[in-house]
């Protein structure tokens, strides 16, 4: 495994676990599970906030909602798949802002 591709390996799986864990925090304190609904409060000030803890927590909200409707309303395998592509590619990039800015921060090397 070449180290570009274990780096993009752990950028991903670190997007998942920061989304996983913001959703868990959100929940444990709202009593209610996140999700994109949080945006449809119109303009307000919880709403400003909402969007960058949604930019975080996307990859997890999709895939939850992804295999939720998969159990649910029996999604085509298709569509569990696309969802999960674009749950990875978003996790990639977070994660890979969550690393860049630990390194700028000096945490890691």
């Amino acid at each position: 495994m070449t180290p570009e591709a274990l780096n993009t390996f752990f950028a991903i799986c670190i997007g998942f676990a920061f989304a996983g864990a913001l959703v868990s925090g959100y929940q444990a304190v709202a009593q209610r599970p996140a999700g994109f609904g949080l945006l449809q409060d119109g303009v307000a000030p919880k709403t400003f906030a909402a969007v960058p803890f949604l930019v975080f927590a996307a990859p997890f909200i999709i895939m939850r909602n992804t295999l939720r409707g998969r159990q649910v309303e029996s999604r085509r395998v298709e569509f569990v798949m696309m969802a999960t592509v674009i749950a990875g590619f978003w996790s990639m990039m977070s994660g890979t802002f969550f690393l860049m800015t630990l390194r700028a921060a000096g945490v890691l090397v």
